[in-house]
């Protein structure tokens, strides 16, 4: 079986330029309403941004694995769906960014024609081997968040900062 056999994306709009922004998230089978949401947002995103995210089917945590174990094989799929992009790596002990400063970074990438990927881990997070390699490691919040909750946190961010970029009025609200 392939790194991507167990994925499945969701793209909004493409474009041929701009910004490839990718979402990768360990979990599947999420509520109803995450769907919703994250297609809401992925849905407004304007032609020059590409949404996508890629589900990757979390290791199964029967037969007593190590945890480091357990990681560094969702690590190693992780890896293969972000190939070819900058990883930003979400994590509770991450440096807290601002919307002014996601807005600024993604033009910036979007000026160097560089593709984003922003990984969500599993139950147990992210391997140490995928935060230390990332181009950034990033809190959405000291709290620990459901899974299914931060996927549309960071699409809604993703929109609300393109919007800042394009002096739409949704980021004051």
């Amino acid at each position: 079986m392939g790194a991507f056999e167990s994925a499945r994306p969701h793209a909004s709009r493409g474009s041929s330029c701009g910004l490839k922004l990718r979402v990768v998230a360990l979990g599947h089978r999420m509520p109803a309403w995450v769907s919703a949401g994250w297609t809401d947002y992925a849905r407004r995103m304007p032609h020059e941004f590409t949404l996508e995210l890629i589900e990757l089917k979390p290791e199964s945590r029967e037969g007593g694995k190590p945890v480091a174990r357990l990681l560094a094989a969702e690590a190693t799929r992780i890896a293969s769906a972000c190939r070819g992009a900058l990883v930003v790596a979400l994590d509770e002990r991450g440096q807290p960014w601002t919307t002014r400063r996601l807005a600024d970074t993604l033009a910036r990438w979007r000026d160097e024609s560089r593709d984003v990927a922003f990984v969500i881990g599993s139950a147990d997070g992210l391997a140490d081997s995928l935060k230390r390699d990332a181009h950034a490691v990033v809190a959405l919040s000291a709290m620990t968040l459901p899974h299914g909750l931060v996927r549309v946190l960071v699409a809604e961010q993703l929109y609300r900062a393109v919007s800042l970029l394009s002096g739409h009025p949704y980021h004051r609200g």
